[in-house]
């Protein structure tokens, strides 16, 4: 099943990206997709943010926007699925084109702009979840253009605290003006205040993890104050990170000059450069997903040697397709056993002072 699915990709790739996009959360998310036949190997299982993943390979936000295909993706073998980003209210994002393939980098530029049916609609659809199915995270954000961005993400907070199991604060998107500017020392604490309280609010039982995902473009000072804002605040990690504004040299595809984030393999070593210079700077003391070019088993295991003690991808599904996750996974284990290691979390961070000294 899964050889069949990765055969069809060209015939995908035929179709514009959005497009393509689409039809596929429908099809996972009607049961269409290929089912993993096996459980993952026991090696990689770890407990972080006081959750237990059978599995450190999710996906990543942007895939499954409206929370309609996760269980899709749980039955490709992901060790846990994060949703959204979604808005208190519904928005269409950005004009058409937004999204583009950089078929000769493996790379993909995308300006959505947060475009998704709103908190309303996918609470409904986790609502109904079977939560011994698989993790399910929940990336919230702001609607375009309020004054008050910080009551945007309470509101989600409050809505997903009984419904997910752990909720992800997104200050990084480049596609929302005004967007990164929460990444500032000030509006960050006051930010992180307010989500904290409005997860407090739960009762006890419904109150998940909650994760910062941030920037791969912070210079050394302000990345240094988002990681002293992020321990002091009281929240449970970060997810390092999110899409590029910055166009490396060397990318050949002619949409590489296209506004929006750049995602893929382009992004794998500038994400990763900065996800061990955040573990450094928490000296270990708060777990890490790591984001940003993951397209191999080698390229996760490079990521959790840097400081990651999970790892999430997207953009590489487009190019590798479905069974990239099972395959992931094994060459990980087997990757972790060749170097002498009993589990995965021996494993994190063992690079970080090579990764973070490594020129931009």
């Amino acid at each position: 099943m899964f050889a069949l699915a990765d055969l069809l990709l060209p015939a995908i790739r035929l179709l514009d990206p959005e497009t393509a996009h689409r039809l596929t959360v429908r099809a996972l998310g009607a049961g269409l997709g290929p089912r993993a036949n096996k459980a993952p190997d026991p090696i990689l299982a770890s407990t972080v943010f006081g959750i237990g993943f059978t599995s450190p390979v999710g996906t990543a936000a942007g895939f499954d926007k409206d929370a309609e295909a996760f269980a899709g993706l749980i039955r490709l073998g992901a060790g846990f699925v994060e949703v959204g980003t979604m808005t208190p209210r519904p928005q269409p994002g950005n004009p058409k084109p937004r999204v583009f393939r950089l078929v000769e980098d493996e790379a993909v530029i995308n300006r959505y702009g947060f475009n998704n049916a709103g908190l309303g609609a996918g609470a409904k659809l986790l609502a109904r979840r079977d939560r011994t199915a698989g993790i399910i995270g929940a990336n919230v954000g702001a609607n375009k253009g309020v004054e008050t961005p910080e009551a945007d993400y309470a509101e989600g907070v409050r809505v997903m605290s009984p419904l997910a199991d752990y909720l992800t604060i997104n200050v990084s998107s480049p596609n929302t003006p005004g967007l990164r500017d929460l990444q500032q020392r000030g509006p960050l604490t006051d930010l992180l205040a307010a989500v904290l309280k409005a997860r407090n609010e739960a009762p006890e039982h419904q109150r998940p993890p909650v994760l910062l995902k941030i920037a791969p473009d912070l210079e050394e000072a302000p990345l240094a104050d988002v990681v002293e804002v992020a321990l002091t605040s009281g929240i449970d990690g970060m997810i390092v990170s999110n899409t590029t504004v910055h166009r490396p040299d060397g990318l050949l595809s002619a949409a590489r000059s296209e506004l929006g984030g750049l995602s893929g393999r382009p992004l794998f070593e500038p994400s990763t450069r900065i996800l061990a210079q955040v573990y450094n700077l928490t000296e270990g003391r708060m777990p890490l997903i790591g984001v940003g070019g993951v397209d191999s088993g080698r390229a996760a295991y490079d990521k959790i040697r840097a400081g990651a003690s999970l790892v999430q991808l997207y953009s590489a599904l487009v190019y590798k397709g479905p069974g990239l996750i099972i395959r992931i996974q094994d060459e990980l284990a087997s990757l972790l056993r060749a170097d002498g290691f009993e589990r995965i979390s021996d494993a994190v961070g063992v690079d970080a002072e090579n990764w973070a000294r490594k020129p931009a």
